[in-house]
């Protein structure tokens, strides 16, 4: 069973039987069903079935000659708002099944975002008529997750907003300047990043590290998808899953100044989501690219 069952609302799931219903439930009544006919005898039919605003379960699998569903893999899904960000974009496919990874380089991370593509029908379709993708592709993230909390904000005057808004401007342009071979620009990241290893070294001593680290965005676990984020909540609502019940919190988080939304069973988050507050936990990253 997906583990991330739960994020959307669905924690009651417990065994096999009951997941088999659920699916069952999911291909009788899907709302949106493509299909790519892949090679002569091969077809991937992908399909969902939203329980709630912006949130359900995809199926994807192959109809036989008998019109039966043979599944090949599931997941639970989130979908986001807008453009989070464009860059150019490497899909890679899974080993074990047909399910794939999109990897850009962010430089506003520093790291490579790694995120669950949900749109594979539509990338499959464009493979195999051999057409040209935009390299610069618009993305839309979302995440999901099984823990988390909420933690007060930093307070920070207009003036250090500004700054912290230059200073990250500042870092993002070196990084790409870096990414070119540019020895200063390297030198200059390398500087800046003892400095600031020195000075978290010494705050550490008399402050919580919760007071100094406003946000981060580190890879976690064996998953390449999965990571350990702090942000900034922005906005937070409630909403139920239809068929479960169960209340679910919508939050629109940003942290290292990419924006997304993010949804954790409501059982599942310790404090209040207020807008302005943090959000430490773990997520598991998806998006949908824009072809």
């Amino acid at each position: 069973m997906h583990s991330y069952l739960r994020a959307i609302g669905f924690s009651n799931i417990n065994n096999r039987t009951e997941l088999n219903k659920l699916i069952d439930l999911v291909i009788e009544k899907a709302s949106n069903r493509k299909t790519v006919q892949i090679n002569h005898q091969n077809s991937l039919t992908e399909m969902s079935m939203k329980f709630g605003p912006d949130f359900g379960i995809t199926l994807r699998g192959e109809y036989d000659h008998n019109d039966y569903f043979h599944l090949d893999n599931y997941f639970p899904f989130l979908l986001g708002d807008g453009t989070n960000a464009r860059e150019e974009v490497a899909i890679n496919k899974r080993v074990d099944t047909e399910a794939y990874t999109g990897m850009c380089d962010d430089y506003r991370l520093g790291v490579s975002l790694i995120f669950y593509l949900q749109n594979v029908a539509d990338y499959l379709e464009r493979r195999i008529r051999n057409e040209k993708m935009n390299h610069h592709m618009p993305i839309t993230l979302a995440a999901l997750s099984l823990e988390g909390r909420t933690l007060l904000p930093i307070e920070k005057d207009e003036v250090q907003v500004k700054n912290l808004r230059a200073k990250n401007i500042n870092r993002s342009n070196l990084i790409a300047e870096a990414k070119k071979g540019n020895q200063e620009a390297i030198d200059s990241l390398t500087i800046e990043d003892i400095d600031t290893y020195a000075m978290v070294s010494r705050r550490a001593k008399k402050e919580d590290i919760y007071s100094i680290v406003d946000t981060c965005f580190i890879p976690f676990g064996s998953e390449s998808d999965n990571y350990s984020i702090i942000a900034t909540i922005t906005d937070s609502k409630l909403i139920t899953n239809s068929y479960t019940g169960e209340e679910i919190y919508d939050l629109d988080v940003v942290c290292n100044d990419i924006s997304f939304r993010l949804c954790i069973n409501k059982e599942d988050l310790l404090g209040e989501p207020l807008p302005g507050r943090r959000f430490k936990g773990n997520i598991w990253m998806q998006g949908r690219l824009a072809f």
